[in-house]
């Protein structure tokens, strides 16, 4: 943003040197990038932070320059005041909630022509263009005042009528950049009796601008929706620096000033007269008011300063905030940023000086320790850093194609909402509508790219918060943590540049039962599931205490085929949230065993949908004596088999904590458990 000191100090007395000025604002917040020399004059580039919209002018510049000098506006340009009002049916706003103010003033008998140099250096001193006395003057008070203004040729509009309405669906409009721009019902145009003129707030039509054949003007003045002008300006890929305004908030109780400064201009300029002068203000502003008990004891409670009062209530009533009992204070009309207590706090702190607050360690009353769940994350990431993983972090945002590929894990989404992902109105980035249920598109996005890259031994893992619609339209998304796992490729001998087995469902589930024995709870169960991302017959569902709370699997083949992959991906998402609300495990010592052990195989032929939670419940139900315990060691299943059924190998050991087992004994007690599962699976 560009600002003259010489025009500031038409607006306030000022007795500081550029350079001086320059420290002082940015001081404050408003920070000068750079001084450039033009002239006489000296050019401020300031960095306007986007919730400061007040500051975008040179009037909103010199209100602060006054809180800083303790000097109020005296020398502001005064308006002149003669009007006559015409009939209000002349300009219709038939979107009042897009439009909340409009105002329009006829000056007739202008003759257009060349600026006079004072107002061509003024404007070229902070970067603008002459073009034309009438055009020139209603940049000259937007960068004055802060209010964007459009001049149309008054004999050019059709009917003699001004309508503020949505563009119908096909409506085109040359605008002044010579570009034809198609109109949608999303835009809010000005019309006249046929057509659009304007594309509200951003940019006016060519063939009402303002030419040198122009007698009659209509200089319009209008407050605009800032979320309807952002979301044209994109839409139609326009940036002018009046949409950079009105997106940010202009001042709706200046537009009267404005119209009235611009026509003083414009009439000691180019001549002519006012001829008429109408305001539609559908909705007049309710005053803001935020309140604050005490404010002093606010700003040394908050920031450690220790401000008067009087100064308090000076800085304040400098920038434009006014208070009858010390207690509410009234917030001005171009302040749309200040909302709450804290807000009038950091107006006190910034002009009193944050470079006064005292640097103060905070007293420190516990020995520093992490909470209990941040201990837990702690631990899970450092059993997934010690089993090869690496952590990955992807977007919150996901394409709508996602919607039907992903089964997302309980506890995310309320059952029965028609649609579970969280649907975005306006996505920032293109084609990404949905705030993600899972993780998972992130991770398979990585995982593409490690592939395009050569790396094909991947494992990778995602601690992220996923989203969930919930039933009560009222209420914000259910935000839940979860836990993202992913394999793929082979597992890496140790000390050794060779490839070692393939890795596969037995690696993933593994590494789910590692990170939930990691945060202290009990091993969990895994049974089969059905989930829409996850390959039939290599699908399983988690569950603690008889609740699911993720799923895992080898990637279905059909999704594997949309990432492009070609060799298996195994995954796992778990409930982070749910993982953690588990009821701990309490840690009971064990003395080692002082005498050996000895291990027995067992391999079992069974149906398909056997599992080894299944026959290790079984081998445990009265077991015999000596049995210590019972571990999957492998499983097979015929490519080409029909029958439906699998070979499971189990390691079963066994140990006297007394004396040291014979082969005699164990063979007996083996032989005991070999009956038991036989007669389990008849």
């Amino acid at each position: 943003m560009n600002i003259s000191y010489k025009w500031l100090k038409e607006l306030i007395e000022i007795d500081l040197s550029p350079d001086e000025l320059a420290a002082k604002l940015t001081g404050i917040g408003l920070a000068v990038e750079g001084i450039e020399a033009h002239g006489d004059d000296s050019v401020f580039d300031i960095d306007v932070t986007s919730n400061r919209s007040d500051c975008l002018s040179h009037l909103g510049v010199a209100r602060e320059i006054g809180a800083i000098l303790g000097k109020s506006l005296d020398n502001a340009p005064e308006p002149s005041r003669s009007t006559n009002a015409f009939a209000a049916d002349v300009v219709t706003i038939e979107e009042p909630s897009l439009c909340h103010r409009f105002t329009g003033r006829i000056i007739r008998g202008v003759k257009v022509g060349a600026s006079p140099q004072w107002l061509v250096d003024r404007l070229e001193s902070i970067g603008e263009r002459s073009i034309n006395n009438v055009a020139d003057v209603t940049n000259y008070v937007m960068h004055e005042l802060g209010q964007p203004m459009h001049a149309f040729d008054l004999d050019t509009l059709e009917g003699n009528r001004i309508v503020v309405r949505r563009a119908l669906f096909g409506e085109t409009i040359t605008t002044l950049d010579e570009l034809e721009r198609e109109l949608d019902e999303a835009t809010l145009a000005i019309c006249d009796a046929v057509k659009p003129v304007a594309i509200a707030g951003i940019i006016g039509g060519l063939d009402t601008s303002i030419t040198e054949a122009t007698v009659n003007v209509f200089l319009e003045v209008a407050y605009f929706e800032k979320a309807s002008i952002r979301a044209t300006a994109r839409k139609q890929s326009i940036r002018t620096e009046a949409a950079h305004r009105f997106e940010r908030g202009v001042d709706i109780l200046n537009l009267t000033r404005a119209s009235e400064r611009a026509t003083s201009l414009i009439t000691e300029i180019a001549g002519g007269e006012v001829d008429g002068f109408v305001d539609v203000f559908p909705a007049p502003r309710v005053e803001r008011t935020v309140r604050s008990a005490d404010i002093t004891s606010s700003v040394a409670r908050l920031t450690g300063l220790e401000v008067e009062d009087e100064e308090c209530f000076r800085i304040l009533g400098n920038l434009g905030f006014t208070t009858e009992d010390n207690t509410n204070f009234s917030v001005p009309s171009w302040r749309h940023d200040v909302s709450v207590e804290e807000d009038l706090v950091e107006e006190v702190a910034r002009h009193f000086g944050y470079d006064k607050i005292t640097p103060v360690l905070p007293p420190s009353y516990f020995a520093g320790e992490y909470q209990p769940d941040e201990a837990r994350l702690r631990d899970l990431r450092a059993t997934l850093t010690n089993l090869g993983f690496d952590e990955a972090m992807s977007y919150s945002f996901i394409d709508l194609d996602n919607e039907e590929r992903f089964a997302i894990v309980p506890g995310v989404t309320e059952e029965g909402v028609e649609y579970p992902f969280v649907r975005i109105r306006d996505a920032v980035i293109e084609g990404a509508t949905l705030m993600r249920g899972t993780s998972l598109p992130g991770l398979l996005d990585a995982a593409r790219t490690n592939f395009n890259h050569q790396r094909r031994d991947l494992r990778l893992f995602e601690i992220g918060t996923v989203f969930g619609t919930i039933a009560s339209a009222a209420r914000t998304p259910n935000e839940v943590r979860v836990l993202t796992l992913l394999i793929s490729g082979s597992e890496r001998l140790a000390d050794r540049d060779l490839q070692g087995r393939a890795l596969d469902f037995y690696d993933i589930s593994g590494s789910v039962q590692a990170v939930i024995e990691s945060v202290g709870t009990a091993r969990a169960d895994l049974l089969d599931a059905d989930a829409a991302h996850l390959q039939p017959g290599q699908a399983a569902s988690a569950s603690l205490n008889g609740n699911v709370i993720g799923y895992l699997g080898r990637i279905r083949d059909e999704l594997a085929a949309h990432y492009k992959f070609k060799v298996p991906v195994f995954c796992a998402e778990l409930n982070l949230d749910l993982l953690l609300e588990a009821e701990a495990v309490e840690v009971r010592y064990q003395p080692l065993p002082r005498f050996p052990a000895i291990s027995r195989d067992l391999s079992l032929d069974v149906p398909r949908s056997t599992t080894f939670a299944e026959l290790k419940e079984a081998a445990f139900d009265h077991p015999p004596s000596l049995l210590a315990s019972v571990d999957f060691l492998d499983v097979f299943e015929a490519p080409d088999a029909g029958d439906g059924r699998k070979s499971l190998t189990l390691r079963c050991t066994y140990r006297n904590p007394h004396r040291t087992l014979n082969d005699q004994e164990v063979e007996v007690q083996h032989q005991e458990l070999v009956a038991k599962l036989t007669g389990y699976l008849r």
